[in-house]
């Protein structure tokens, strides 16, 4: 596609330190913005990209379905003119090109549930207002598009809505990053790590859905050099370090939510993400881009995993809650050099197929479609 087009964003938070999804809004479109005029719609913004933006005020004592709610009602305002097309990472209906990064909320309110069990959520007026923007964003309308981060949310918005509703998927994208041995020396002394201490990382908002009480409980089977730092930790997560496991607090770092990861991701050795529910999983492939050995959870519980081989490009995990299985993979991605080059080797494939141009440049394609389909 040559032509510049006019692109509204809708997201509820645009920038990096918010993690997964909204990054994944950040990585995208800086790539978008070098070719399209793009107007950011967002509830909060954290970046440096240039892109115009539209704040929409609301206050932060309302529920959050209120919240999203009173979202979609400006966002339906705000782009009804002067776009060629509208991408939306929010519920609501508001757009032609809507971004699924988590399971849906049907799935989660509704599936496998049945009777009086079924009868309790609709009598909610939080889940009946939350369904409600859902479907608006799965039915069919002309020049509509539905996008998964991965074959895994594929299939769960299948289960939502019927496999006669088209998903394409688009995974998120990795850039390249050339290790910087004055950036890893320098962060590796402010995490108190030597030359001869192995490093683990974990990065996530809420360290905990992704795995971090089991990487605990293997950090413990390990010896005392192997040392793990968690990038994203809130203080309820020191909390959760001091009463459950004391004795790791030496060899635990836990660092505030930041925008800027790159640095410790260059500091470790390895990156460890054993997420029992995750849509996608953009830190691991990050890691991966980084050049760091990943352990990372099958595709049943974490997309990312459907885009892995085990012991080819990452050590994959049958069982995330198995701290003996994780602690093995620390071991082998640590000792078994010619087992580390290879992940590495075939890792920095993976990364060159999965860019962000390349997420970009389908984005493009659709967005040619729905044009033409509303012509």
């Amino acid at each position: 596609m040559s032509e510049r087009l006019r692109i509204a964003l809708l997201v509820d938070r645009f920038g990096r330190r918010f993690g997964g999804a909204e990054a994944y809004g950040v990585n995208l479109f800086e790539v978008l913005s070098q070719r399209h005029d793009v107007t950011v719609i967002a509830h909060d913004f954290e970046h440096d990209l240039s892109v115009k933006q539209i704040k929409v005020k609301s206050s932060r004592k309302w529920p959050s379905w209120v919240r999203v709610w009173h979202f979609s009602r400006q966002a339906e305002r705000l782009t009804r003119e002067n776009f060629d097309v509208v991408h939306s990472h929010m519920n609501g209906g508001t757009g032609h090109i809507h971004v699924i990064h988590v399971d849906p909320i049907r799935y989660r309110r509704l599936h496998g549930v049945s009777g009086w069990r079924r009868f309790l959520v609709y009598l909610q007026p939080s889940n009946l207002v939350y369904l409600m923007l859902e479907a608006a964003n799965m039915r069919a309308k002309l020049g509509m598009r539905v996008v998964a981060v991965s074959p895994w949310l594929k299939e769960r918005i299948h289960d939502s809505y019927g496999v006669q509703l088209p998903v394409e998927i688009i995974a998120p994208g990795a850039t390249r990053v050339a290790r910087d041995p004055v950036i890893r020396d320098r962060v590796r002394a402010e995490l108190g790590w030597s030359a001869t201490d192995v490093g683990c990382l974990l990065v996530a908002r809420n360290p905990l859905r992704k795995g971090l009480a089991t990487v605990l409980q293997a950090l413990a089977q390990l010896p005392a050099h192997f040392h793990l730092a968690v990038v994203g930790a809130r203080s309820e997560i020191n909390d959760y370090l001091t009463v459950n496991h004391p004795e790791l607090l030496a060899r635990v770092r836990l660092i505030a939510p930041t925008s800027d990861v790159s640095p410790y991701y260059q500091a470790a050795d390895t990156y460890v993400h054993a997420t029992l529910l995750d849509s996608f999983g953009l830190a691991p492939l990050e890691a991966m881009a980084h050049g760091l050995p990943i352990i990372v959870s099958g595709s049943e519980h974490c997309g990312f995993g459907a885009y892995v081989k085990h012991r080819f490009d990452a050590w994959v995990l049958n069982d995330p809650e198995d701290a003996t299985e994780i602690a093995r993979g620390l071991v082998a991605l640590n000792s078994d050099q010619a087992l580390r080059a290879e992940l590495l080797s075939n890792g920095e494939k993976l990364v060159a197929s999965l860019s962000w141009t390349a997420a970009a440049q389908k984005y493009e394609a659709l967005y040619d479609e729905s044009i033409r389909a509303r012509a």
